[in-house]
């Protein structure tokens, strides 16, 4: 008898759900149809509770498609097929996946944000604990679609094309300059990759693999199964650009000294722009910088 009584309580708690997740999804959606301007402008304060929603009941996924948004940095709202539409013009790899660049700051990734907008890419504000959930359920659901965080690597390895800019250094002098940058870097913490980008993006750039660090948040937010990945140490990919004047200079250098001042400063540079400057280092780097001048 208790334990009919569980079953049946059970049951009926499903059917609540359910029709609450109905009632809930149909309101938004007239919500959404009847003032669309109004509803965008509601969206920043409800979206945590209609993305739990989507993560929980397989239903009012597929419901909350027609009134979910996406909002860019240029603050202009989109559902997910409006924005899939858009990006598919431009944002498609060489192998035919739509790439949907984010941002879980604008302030702090603002020389990503610019790059990938000076190549005429969008890119998303993906904010809040359940975004990683959130975007491997899309990915799931959407094989033709991947998230990648706008500093997860050069913009051009992002949305990789058939064509690639030639780099100005031979394959012997790339080698050379890696293994110069390799002597003065943490090995345990920096994988250093030098590829040839535009002469006008940043001579360093520090990424970290999308992979990686979605996992980790995920295993803090309650990703279940995820643990491995939350005791791995932090590590970041070192690019370097070899089409960037000031790094051709490092080669040409003949004083050690300065040679390994260059590469520290530019180095450092590429660690301030990520907020991973910090204490004696980030002391050691302004003075060096007044030195500079």
């Amino acid at each position: 008898n208790v334990s009919r009584s569980y079953l049946q309580a059970d049951s009926n708690v499903k059917k609540i759900s359910k029709y609450i997740t109905k009632k809930v999804g149909d309101k938004l959606g007239s919500m959404f149809k009847n003032d669309r301007t109004d509803f965008e402008q509601k969206w920043d304060d409800v979206k945590v509770f209609i993305e739990y929603g989507m993560l929980t009941e397989e239903k009012f996924f597929d419901k909350a498609q027609d009134f979910s948004l996406y909002k860019n940095t240029e603050n202009v709202y989109s559902t997910f097929e409006e924005l899939s539409e858009r990006l598919k013009i431009n944002q498609v790899n060489k192998d035919g996946k739509t790439i949907v660049l984010y941002t879980h700051n604008k302030e702090e990734q603002h020389g990503f944000i610019e790059s990938a907008n000076n190549k005429g890419y969008e890119v998303l504000e993906m904010e809040g604990p359940l975004v990683s959930h959130l975007m491997s359920r899309l990915e799931a659901k959407n094989s033709n679609i991947q998230f990648c965080r706008v500093d997860a690597d050069s913009i051009d390895k992002l949305i990789e094309k058939e064509d690639t800019t030639p780099s100005l250094l031979s394959e012997k002098e790339e080698k050379s300059l890696k293994k110069i940058i390799e002597n003065k870097v943490e090995k345990e913490k920096f994988t250093v990759d030098v590829q040839s980008l535009s002469q006008e993006d940043a001579p360093f750039l520090i990424t970290q693999s999308e992979f990686m660090r979605r996992m980790k948040e995920q295993q803090i937010s309650g990703g279940g199964g995820m643990q491995m990945f939350g005791n791995l140490p932090e590590s970041y990919n070192l690019v370097i650009n070899s089409n960037h004047p000031s790094v051709g200079g490092i080669l040409a250098e003949k004083n050690k000294k300065q040679q390994s001042n260059l590469v520290q400063q530019f180095l450092d540079l590429a660690l301030l722009s990520q907020g991973l400057l910090k204490g004696k280092e980030l002391t050691d780097f302004v003075k060096r910088s007044v030195d500079m001048i």
